[in-house]
C-alpha cells in the first residue's frame, strides 16, 4: 500500500542520525496526522504535536512556545525527541521562525527532530524554497488508492469509482445524502475557504469556487481558458484563471492536465484536460445516486475516465513521471505517461460514447510510443489496473 511505504519512510528518515526537518504534505482528509501518529507510536520517542489549524491567531511566539515544550521532552532522553507542527503554513512568515529555531538547536547539538505537516503543498514549499533551503526533505501524502480502500474498508471497485478516497468518509456511503453533505462541507468547502481563500491572494473568489465546480462538471473534458471563461461568464484573464487552478491542484482538488506535444512550451501554451483528484468531488456535488450513477453509462463512463485520471496523478507524485493527455483534430488518446525518453498510451473504454480506437493507432504512427494499453472493456480489467503499481507500467 502506498500509504505503508511512506510510514516507511518517514519512520526510517527520523531515526536517522543526519538531522533534517521532514515534510509531509498532502490534501485534507487523506491520513496524514494519523499516518504520523502512528510513526510515532512505532518509534517510541518522546514527542510534542501542535496544530496551527485553529480558530485562534497563531504567531512566530506560537511556533517557539511549542518548541520549547518539545526540547524539554527531548532532554529526557539520550536518543532524543520529536516536535510535529501541523498546518504551520498558516502562520505569516512561518519558515523563517522554524529556521531561526532549527539553526539554533543545530549549533548547540540539540537532539530534536521537527516534522512538517500541511494540507497545502504549494504554500509549504513555498516557505521551505524561501528560508529552509538545504534543510528539509519532503514527503507527500496523496488521496487514497483503490488497494488502501478496500483492504481498511472492504470496497469494490465500483464504490471506489463512486464514492472516490477520503477515508474519512468511508462510514457514511450508506446514508449517501449525510455522505455528500460530509464532503461538501467538511472536505470541499474547508479546503476552498481555510486552505486557499485565507492563505493565498485572490481577487474573485467567486471566480474561484466556479471554476472548481466547472472543474467538476467538465472532468475528463478538455477546454480551453477562454471557454472556461465563457462557462463562468465571466470577462477575467486567462492568467487568473490559471492561477486559480494551481491553487486548486496545490489543494488536492482540480488540476489541468497538459497536451503531450514532444516540446515543452507546446505542452504549457495548450488547453488543459480538466481533472479531479478525487471521484468524491464529481459524486458529492452530483444528484445521482451510487445506483443511479451505475445505471447511466455516459455519467459512469465520465467516472470511470476521472477514477483513472486522478489515480495516475496520485500515484505519480513525487516521482519522475509526468502525465499528458493528446488530441490532434477529432483524434484523441486519453492519457500519455512519461518517464524520460519513455512514454505509453492510455485509452479508458468504458461504455462512453467511444466506439473505435483510431486515436491511439494515429499517436501510435506519429510518436511511436513504448507501450499501449487500453483499460476497460476488451483491455485490462479496471480492478487489475487500479491494483497495478505505476512502475508496471514501463
Amino acid at each position: 500500500m502506498f500509504k505503508r511505504l511512506i510510514f516507511k519512510q518517514l519512520a526510517a528518515r527520523l531515526l536517522e542520525p543526519r538531522r533534517f526537518i521532514q515534510v509531509l504534505a498532502g490534501p485534507r482528509q487523506a491520513g496524514k496526522t494519523t499516518l504520523v501518529l502512528q510513526v510515532i507510536d512505532s518509534l517510541k520517542l518522546p514527542h510534542h504535536y501542535a496544530s496551527a489549524d485553529e480558530p485562534t491567531i497563531q504567531n512566530h511566539a506560537w511556533i517557539e512556545a511549542q518548541w520549547h515544550i518539545a526540547r524539554l521532552k527531548a532532554q529526557q532522553k539520550v536518543v532524543g525527541g520529536l516536535l510535529v507542527l501541523d498546518e504551520v503554513q498558516k502562520i505569516p512568515d512561518w519558515s523563517s521562525a522554524v529556521k531561526k529555531l532549527w539553526d539554533e538547536d543545530t549549533r548547540q547539538k540539540t537532539h530534536l527532530k521537527v516534522l512538517l505537516l500541511g494540507s497545502s503543498p504549494l504554500l509549504l514549499q513555498r516557505g521551505l524554497t524561501e528560508s529552509l533551503a538545504g534543510r528539509f526533505e519532503s514527503n507527500l501524502a496523496t488521496h487514497w488508492s483503490y488497494s488502501e480502500m478496500r483492504k481498511a474498508f472492504g470496497w469494490n471497485i465500483e464504490e471506489y469509482i463512486y464514492f472516490g478516497g477520503y477515508p474519512g468518509a468511508a462510514a457514511l456511503i450508506k446514508e449517501e445524502s449525510r455522505w455528500s453533505r460530509y464532503i461538501i462541507d467538511s472536505l470541499i468547502e474547508t479546503s476552498i475557504s481555510r486552505d486557499i481563500l485565507l492563505m493565498s491572494p485572490v481577487n474573485k473568489p467567486a471566480l474561484l469556487r466556479r471554476l472548481f465546480y466547472l472543474g467538476c462538471q467538465y472532468s475528463g473534458q478538455i477546454l480551453s481558458y477562454q471557454k472556461m471563461l465563457g462557462q463562468l461568464q465571466d470577462v477575467g484573464n486567462t492568467t487568473t484563471l490559471a492561477h486559480y487552478l494551481e491553487l486548486l491542484t496545490g489543494a488536492g482538488m482540480l488540476t489541468g492536465i497538459q497536451k503531450f506535444a514532444g516540446q515543452t512550451v507546446r505542452q504549457r501554451a495548450s488547453s488543459p484536460k480538466l481533472q479531479v483528484l478525487n471521484t468524491a468531488l464529481i459524486s458529492a456535488q452530483n444528484h445521482l445516486s451510487f445506483n443511479e450513477a451505475k445505471a447511466n453509462p455516459e455519467h459512469w463512463g465520465r467516472l470511470v475516465e476521472s477514477a483513472v485520471g486522478a489515480h495516475f496523478l496520485n500515484m505519480i507524485a513525487g516521482e519522475n513521471i509526468d502525465l499528458f493527455y493528446w488530441r490532434e483534430g477529432h483524434q484523441e488518446v486519453d492519457f500519455v505517461l512519461q518517464k524520460g525518453k519513455q512514454f505509453i498510451a492510455f485509452e479508458v473504454k468504458s461504455g462512453k460514447h467511444k466506439e473505435t480506437l483510431s486515436g491511439l493507432e494515429a499517436f501510435r504512427k506519429l510518436y511511436h510510443p513504448d507501450k499501449i494499453y487500453l483499460i476497460g472493456e476488451q483491455g485490462i480489467p479496471l480492478k487489475t489496473f487500479f491494483e497495478t503499481p505505476i512502475e508496471g507500467w514501463f
